[in-house]
């Protein structure tokens, strides 16, 4: 890696650093796996794992990106929700191939999200709120938000990925303000999850 790549990942955050360096492997390799972008970003970390899962549901193109990356979200909240501290994922998400202009895409839509969440964040702060149980803490209130990513919902997955980069972020650079910010987003986007429900229900009982 060149010295103008390096002074670049230095002067992003962690996170934003982590998808650069996922975008560039994957022009290397013309694409990679699900699982393997996930081992490339962080391995068993909850952090890099929701980044990572909730990310592609922010790509305003055609196709069931959040139904696909929002169960797969779901059911690694589920387990960290019951203390499995390793993420596993069933092979049809694991072994899921992604072009490089996939993870392009991604990097595309997300960066500006999260440079502007890192340009806030300050590591240390709020510890509680970033300890060792806190993935596991986490779990319900994340898969409240996968199910709400994975609903065929217009537009309405983007509070909720923002609310997950929020606390991925917190989470990765032990912020634990991040984190307390991302839970009342959290209440934010169900809450706006919900009333799009009813407005959709209602709608479609007009005919």
């Amino acid at each position: 890696m060149g010295k103008k790549n390096r002074d670049t990942f230095h002067a992003r955050g962690v996170a934003s650093a982590a998808i650069a360096r996922l975008v560039e492997t994957a022009r290397e390799r013309d694409g990679l796996t699900i699982g393997d972008a996930l081992t490339l970003t962080g391995g068993a970390s909850f952090g890099f794992v929701m980044l990572m899962l909730a990310l592609p549901a922010m790509i305003p193109i055609p196709g069931p990106f959040g139904l696909v990356f929002g169960s797969a979200l779901a059911i690694v909240a589920l387990q960290y929700a019951a203390g499995i501290g390793s993420v596993w994922l069933p092979p049809f998400f694991r072994n899921r191939q992604l072009s490089a202009s996939i993870y392009v895409a991604i990097q595309r839509h997300a960066d500006p999200v999260l440079r502007r969440i890192e340009a806030i964040v300050l590591p240390g702060r709020m510890k509680a709120l970033t300890g060792r149980a806190m993935p596991y803490i986490l779990g319900p209130p994340v898969f409240t938000l996968a199910v709400a990513i994975a609903l065929p919902i217009p537009f309405g997955n983007i509070i909720p990925v923002v609310a997950i980069c929020l606390l991925a972020i917190g989470l990765i650079e032990r912020d634990g303000l991040m984190v307390l910010l991302g839970l009342l987003l959290t209440l934010v986007a169900l809450s706006v999850t919900a009333a799009l429900l009813q407005g959709a229900v209602s709608f479609l009982s007009m005919f």
